[in-house]
């Protein structure tokens, strides 16, 4: 039986080929085909065949980077940016330019003066508008002069508010294509070394600066980087949005050296400042006993007034990168940032994590315990009246106010104010003296001062 079906499929199979037409196509032609079958289904496959209507109104929104290898195309992005920031650049108002919108705004102002301050109604500032050419047509819109506009009487806005916003504005927009000049990645952002480039060659311009050996100038740098990484990064990606650095304070501090006339108060008060850095580099290098360039944490007990608590310390320590249980200087300036800006919510989530021994996200009962009890054993210490936990655990989630009654996290720190006070009644016995004995100090004050008063 299976010799018959063998044979069955034999006789079908050759009256197929029997009757099957000859394939009289070139190679050519066949093997035209093959692209052209070969590219429908590879494209299909990849994603790209038929597609929605909605691409032909969706731009396209992401463009894949260069990888290392691709240096050719590497090469045209970099070159495709510097093009752009020079065009950019060229966009701005220069001094002349800047000038002759003064010139125009002084010649269109509407008596009469608000005090010192020339002013300028909305009609007079279209015409200024008019005049002062293409680069100043984004600054005389309604909007912002609704956003200048005050209380006068004539509706009209001053002068000079206006000129300082124009100003404002463009030396935003330089500051943006020089940071963008070291974002070597083109993404918007500066990794550590490239906002140190930036700092170091910045140096030179900034009058401040002068007396400043170059031996110190990675130190200084280093100082400096230390503060924006510290604010900006909060999460230690190791990288910051130019436009964070555009927002905050810190790039004003810095320019503010290029004043060759800033007061001694104001170079204090300034964490860039030559004194500054010298300051916090010399109390480090006081620190450094064996002068070994590290911090052992006997090193660092010395710290300001001595007084922060062995248990904080050895916190410090765990949680923090050291090289071989010493602390190098760019761990110190996280150190001494935090410790000198407790109000600031980086400084606090910086000391949270220390408080935090068991990564919870909270401060319970047991984690206040622990810390205050080094403090009342340093009160042993200096002859003084240990207080009870149980007096300062109330006071503390009175200050608080957490949203849970048995937990303090971060966030309520931050929104109470008060993080600054608590975190210094738990790891530093003098922060915990100041506090309680704050009304005495308080009327120690007012005394002093009534006695000024009369002296005069």
């Amino acid at each position: 039986m299976s010799n018959d079906k063998l044979s069955h499929w034999k006789d079908l199979l050759r009256k197929r080929l029997a009757n099957s037409k000859k394939d009289e196509r070139t190679e050519e032609e066949k093997k035209a085909e093959e692209t052209e079958l070969f590219s429908k289904y590879y494209t299909e496959w990849k994603g790209g065949g038929e597609r929605s209507s909605s691409y032909k109104t969706i731009p396209r929104f992401y463009y894949r980077l260069p990888a290392e290898d691709e240096v050719l195309l590497q090469k045209l992005r970099e070159e495709s940016r510097a093009v752009f920031l020079q065009r950019k650049s060229r966009e701005l108002l220069d001094n002349e330019e800047l000038q002759n919108l003064w010139f125009l705004l002084d010649k269109h102002q509407v008596p009469p003066a608000t005090g010192d301050e020339a002013m300028i109604t909305y009609e007079s500032f279209l015409k200024v508008g008019e005049q002062a050419g293409v680069k100043c047509k984004q600054f005389f819109t309604a909007r912002v002069y609704a956003k200048l506009l005050h209380n006068d009487p004539y509706g009209r806005i001053s002068i000079m508010q206006f000129f300082n916003y124009v100003m404002r504005k463009v030396w935003l927009h330089q500051t943006r294509i020089g940071l963008s000049l070291y974002d070597v990645a083109g993404q918007g952002y500066l990794r550590e070394s490239d906002l140190e480039n930036y700092i170091l060659e910045l140096i030179p311009t900034l009058p401040q600066l002068d007396g400043l050996e170059k031996s110190f100038y990675s130190f200084y740098v280093c100082t400096a980087v230390r503060k924006f990484f510290f604010f900006l990064d909060p999460l230690r990606t190791g990288k910051i949005k130019i436009q964070d650095i555009l927002a905050c304070s810190f790039l004003d501090d810095l320019l503010e050296l290029r004043d060759e006339e800033l007061s001694k108060e104001s170079q204090e008060a300034n964490w860039f400042s030559a004194p500054s850095a010298l300051r916090v580099y010399g109390q480090y290098l006081n620190l450094d006993k064996d002068h070994n360039g590290m911090l052992s944490k006997e090193e660092l007990s010395r710290y300001g007034t001595g007084t922060l608590t062995s248990v904080f310390l050895d916190r410090v320590y765990q949680e923090c990168l050291t090289y071989d249980g010493e602390m190098d200087y760019k761990t110190y300036l996280d150190f001494v940032l935090a410790l000198e800006n407790r109000k600031e919510p980086a400084a606090l989530q910086y000391i949270f994590k220390l408080l935090d021994m068991d990564n919870k996200g909270y401060l319970n009962v047991f984690a206040l315990n622990y810390f205050f009890r080094a403090i009342q054993e340093q009160m042993k210490i200096h002859g003084q009246e240990p207080v009870t936990f149980q007096d300062v655990k109330d006071e503390i989630f009175d200050m608080v106010k957490p949203k849970d009654p048995y937990k303090i996290t971060l966030q309520d720190l931050v929104n109470s104010g008060q993080g600054d006070t608590v975190t210094s009644i738990l790891i530093d016995l003098n922060g915990f003296w100041t506090y309680e004995n704050r009304e005495v100090l308080v009327a120690n004050d007012g005394e002093s001062n009534n006695v000024d008063i009369d002296d005069t």
